[in-house]
């Protein structure tokens, strides 16, 4: 047979050309509204992409932003803190080269796919021809030629290809597209783009660039599964939400309250969950798990009906399997993704979470069902009792002595409205926010904690501001964090863009320092100290100014010794229209925060046998925990 000759028209363009004329022209859609799907480039060049992408982004500069970054993983993280703050409706790309800059980007690519994001990277890779090889930084494997650094994406990756052929970029654009849109399915997308097939021209078909719409999913709960759903809530005494990520992804804030007020059931949060019930509105409990509430935790140990919406189940969350363990517990799971929902053997209702919240919400309605108004009563008290703690922990006395963390927290917490967000990663920070921060708006309490990346913060604020120009935007950091990617302090200030950074030093990692602590590692190694003559880190703290730091790259820094100035240096952050840096030294500069201690138990193996009386004595305590742990089959 002879082949049909097409005569659709076609334009002459590199690859890279096409790429970035292609990605400008991609929109998602969801409840009627309508944006684009790649918002910018984050780039930094180098032989591996300078002459192919770095040249067609100079072509396209007036439909494709473009942000300089300084490091390439900071880079992914600042794509994943605007597709957050975007309702993962709309994400970035980011561009490298080969070698180096390509691997740089696999921890960041880790935390999109962990927690869900969507983003696209872009690495340069070694030729498809061949004809340069070794090029500088290709890893030669000798029992594979077609394999690059970039593989090392792959199980990062919701999705992988490496473009081969100029013609290879079409359905490999459209099924990244695909990937990125799919609330199921969605993370780090990788097109590996050899950096001679980027500048190879074709004949494109001009459809390929037509503006193209991905609606993006609200699946309903399958009829079956939500009439079980209802004869479960229908029997249960003392039924509990745990509220996860998926209600802010799903935008399901509202249907979620609807669904509390009208049925009187308690919500608690995980870390990306928080705030999808205000502090103040009567159903919340607050934080869950290790670094919850003592509310919280007591009702998820007497729940008979745990009720997870959009929740993966961490083992933060669940305390390592210790935490729901009340006679006849049964778990109830609505989530958009069916390997979540049907875990610890529970029953799922496979939905959108603002969708199936609805559902559930009218069906039950229709049964008159509300909880037990005694139990409405009990975590009521128990949730005052515990603001009250709160405040205690929140409240400095002495406001000319240097504040401990949670008085650092009491003095944000005083300034900020339900306009702000509040990042952060790691560190000792998490926990004490978690059981501590009032969040006043669905979007204000940022927390990555599923990967909980050193180092993501300040990158991620520069994100979330992108996205939301009006709003102030926090990033906690402490100093080991700080140390890892103070970086892209030098894109906001190029850029202009107006983050604030509230910097806390502990000297050291305090939080690892804790648990290293509690798990028989006497602090070994976590301590920012000279070494002593014994070898170990327990001199003096080094004498490093990481306030000194952050101006020299650019940012304005208020210095904070005590409470009083923290306060005044806050305020004024606030009001700051350039990158402002707030720098504070801890009192408790050798132990974590002074926070109310974990609520319950997280499962880190202690040594099985040793010398030391620290670690006999926490093996002990460990096999008690252990003992507790309950599988849900």
């Amino acid at each position: 047979m002879t082949p049909t000759t097409s005569t659709a028209p076609t334009t002459r363009l590199t690859v890279a050309q096409a790429l970035v004329r292609f990605l400008s022209a991609q929109y998602t859609e969801r409840d009627g509204t309508r944006q684009r799907l790649i918002g910018a480039t984050w780039g930094i060049f180098g032989h591996g992409n300078v002459a192919g992408l770095g040249q067609a982004l100079v072509e396209y500069a007036d439909d494709m932003p473009f942000h300089q970054g300084r490091n390439e993983q900071s880079m992914v993280h600042a794509a994943v803190g605007y597709a957050r703050q975007s309702n993962r409706l709309s994400t970035h790309a980011v561009t490298t080269s080969i070698g180096p800059g390509a691997t740089n980007l696999v921890t960041g690519a880790a935390l999109a796919t962990v927690n869900h994001l969507p983003v696209l990277l872009l690495p340069g890779d070694t030729f498809a021809t061949r004809v340069a090889d070794p090029v500088l930084q290709q890893l030669e494997v000798p029992y594979a030629g077609d394999v690059s650094v970039n593989d090392c994406l792959r199980p990062v990756s919701r999705y992988f290809d490496r473009v081969m052929r100029p013609e290879a970029l079409i359905p490999a654009a459209l099924q990244a597209m695909r990937v990125l849109t799919d609330p199921v399915e969605t993370g780090a997308v990788t097109l590996a783009l050899p950096q001679d097939v980027q500048a190879e021209a074709y004949d494109w078909p001009e459809e390929f660039f037509a503006p193209r719409t991905w609606t993006v999913r609200r699946p309903a709960a399958d009829p079956a599964e939500l009439a079980a759903a209802v004869r479960a809530i229908r029997a249960a005494r003392r039924p509990l939400v745990v509220a996860g990520g998926g209600v802010h992804h799903s935008r399901a804030e509202e249907a979620l309250a609807e669904f509390a007020g009208a049925t009187g059931i308690p919500v608690a949060s995980t870390q990306a969950g928080k705030g999808s019930l205000r502090h103040d509105h009567r159903q919340d409990v607050g934080g869950v798990g290790h670094t919850g509430t003592v509310t919280a935790d007591e009702l998820a140990r007497t729940a008979d009906l745990v009720i997870g919406v959009g929740t993966r189940y961490t083992d933060f969350t669940t305390a390592s399997g210790t935490l729901f363990t009340g006679d006849g517990v049964r778990f109830l799971n609505l989530n958009i993704a069916p390997y979540d929902g049907h875990k610890l053997a529970g029953l799922p209702l496979v939905a959108d979470a603002r969708g199936g919240l609805q559902q559930l919400t009218e069906a039950l309605g229709t049964h008159g069902y509300r909880v037990p108004d005694s139990y409405v009563a009990e975590y009521t008290e128990d949730k005052e009792r515990w603001e009250q703690r709160v405040d205690a922990c929140y409240e400095a006395e002495e406001p000319d002595v240097r504040p401990t963390q949670p008085q650092v927290l009491g003095a944000l917490d005083a300034i900020v409205d339900e306009t702000d967000v509040i990042i952060n990663a790691a560190g000792s920070l998490p926990g004490d926010l978690h059981k501590m921060w009032r969040a006043r708006s669905r979007d204000q309490y940022h927390l990555e904690y599923g990967y909980s990346c050193m180092g993501y913060e300040i990158p991620a604020a520069i994100g979330v501001k992108l996205a939301a120009p009006d709003r102030p935007v926090w990033a906690l950091v402490g100093d080991g964090t700080y140390l890892m990617m103070p970086t892209e302090i030098v894109t906001a200030v190029q850029e202009g863009i107006a983050i604030k950074l509230l910097l806390v030093q502990n000297h050291g990692y305090a939080s690892i320092g804790g648990l290293s602590e509690s798990v028989g590692g006497e602090r070994f190694g976590t301590a920012y100290r000279y070494r002593a003559e014994d070898g170990t880190y327990t001199g003096a703290p080094l004498p490093v100014d990481l306030a000194a730091n952050a101006a020299s790259l650019g940012m304005r820094v208020l210095r904070a010794k005590t409470v009083r100035d923290l306060r005044a240096a806050l305020a004024e952050a606030r009001a700051a229209d350039t990158p402002t840096c707030v720098y504070v030294e801890t009192e408790t500069a050798d132990t974590v925060s002074g926070a109310p201690p974990a609520q319950a138990w997280w499962d880190v193996p202690v040594a099985e046998t040793a010398t030391r009386s620290s670690a006999v004595k926490a093996r002990e305590l460990y096999e008690r925990h252990v003992s507790t742990r309950r599988r849900h089959l």
